[in-house]
């Protein structure tokens, strides 16, 4: 249990992985979505990915050409409890409120076919 406690400390010890957990927990998203939201290199955000989803906080999924993250619906309790906590807090952050508004303006068909 302590292994996957580590884990899951060491995953949200990070500001850009617990962006992409807020992130994330608005809408499903593709690495290219997510590398314009955070303005990150796409092996950054594919490393943050793995340390998330190793986890438990998040999955993914292929659909079509793309491989889609989303929050893990049905994650262990202590990651729930992580989630949950990071659902309920860092909403007044300034960073965050600025990630939430760009979910908006990215387009996948527009971002990943360049």
């Amino acid at each position: 249990m302590l292994d996957k406690q580590e884990k899951i400390f060491k995953a949200l010890s990070d500001s850009s992985r617990i962006r992409i957990v807020k992130i994330l927990q608005r809408k499903p998203l593709c690495v290219c979505e997510i590398r314009e939201i955070l303005n990150l290199a796409t092996s950054t955000v594919s490393k943050h990915l793995s340390i998330l989803r190793e986890a438990g906080l998040i999955v993914d999924w292929k659909d079509g050409k793309w491989i889609n993250y989303k929050i893990n619906p049905e994650p262990d309790p202590l990651a729930s409890n992580a989630l949950l906590y990071i659902q309920m807090q860092i909403e007044d952050d300034d960073t965050i409120k600025s990630d939430r508004k760009k979910i908006t303006g990215v387009d996948r068909n527009i971002l990943c076919c360049n």
